[in-house]
């Protein structure tokens, strides 16, 4: 059974940083994904970054490019996103999610998924 758990979230002045930790078990072999989502209130999940395990592969929206981070801890089946320069339209609810292979950076190409942690940024 794959297993997604997300730790880190919480309150933060903008301008601030917080970091996540995505660690995921069950899932076998060389090659396969982890990637980032955040949903606020009223709107659809959007994309944040994703990864292959491999690192050849690897997207960051727009709204977060030179801001966030994806970094891997291969050893520990771990994922990392570093926030820096936070803004109060980061705020939401932030998803890990994993898949066996790396198609693309959408939501419905990752097949398991941790529990949320909110991330709120005050202005």
């Amino acid at each position: 059974q794959v297993v997604v758990v997300l730790s880190g979230g919480g309150f933060v002045q903008a301008g601030g940083s917080l970091r996540l930790s995505c660690t995921v078990s069950g899932l076998t072999g060389d090659v396969y994904a982890m990637g980032w989502f955040r949903q606020a209130p009223g709107q659809e999940r959007e994309r944040v970054s994703c990864t292959s395990w491999s690192g050849r592969e690897a997207y960051y929206s727009k709204s977060v490019m030179g801001r966030f981070t994806i970094s891997r801890d291969n050893a520990k089946n771990t994922v990392h996103l570093q926030m820096n320069s936070l803004k109060p339209e980061d705020s939401a609810m932030y998803y890990c999610a994993a898949d066996e292979l790396y198609y693309d950076c959408v939501v419905n190409d990752f097949n398991y998924w941790g529990q949320g942690t909110q991330v709120t940024v005050s202005a």
